[in-house]
């Protein structure tokens, strides 16, 4: 039994080493910076201040948290598209294309969420 929970912490501590080296990679983006820096200095601290439960606090800073797990999906796709050819291909736009609106779709979500939360 001993031996299974310290196969599963040093699992543990191997994914978070990757998690961490992922989120370094993402950090190079400048959009990345920027989503990181709306829910630090923005998202979390109205969020605490304009959610009047547990629950509308956790749904508002959520929805922004939701937008940088996105924008992480959507740097590994970019870097997929990159590391199978760096030359412009159709398929490769499409892509990064379709990351994006991902992204875009979760700041306009985020947004409704707001929304919905603070009007009602």
């Amino acid at each position: 039994m001993r031996r299974f929970f310290v196969e599963h912490w040093r699992h543990a501590l191997a994914a978070t080493r990757f998690s961490v080296q992922g989120v370094r990679f993402a950090w190079r983006e400048k959009a990345f910076q920027g989503e990181v820096a709306v829910l630090v200095v923005i998202a979390v601290p109205l969020g605490l201040w304009l959610g009047h439960t547990g629950v509308e606090r956790a749904v508002l800073i959520g929805s922004w948290a939701h937008v940088l797990i996105i924008e992480l999906l959507n740097c590994a796709v970019e870097a997929i598209v990159d590391r199978i050819s760096p030359d412009h291909h159709a398929l490769s736009g499409i892509a990064k294309d379709c990351g994006s609106a991902a992204v875009f779709g979760s700041v306009l979500l985020a947004i409704l969420v707001w929304c919905l939360v603070l009007l009602a």
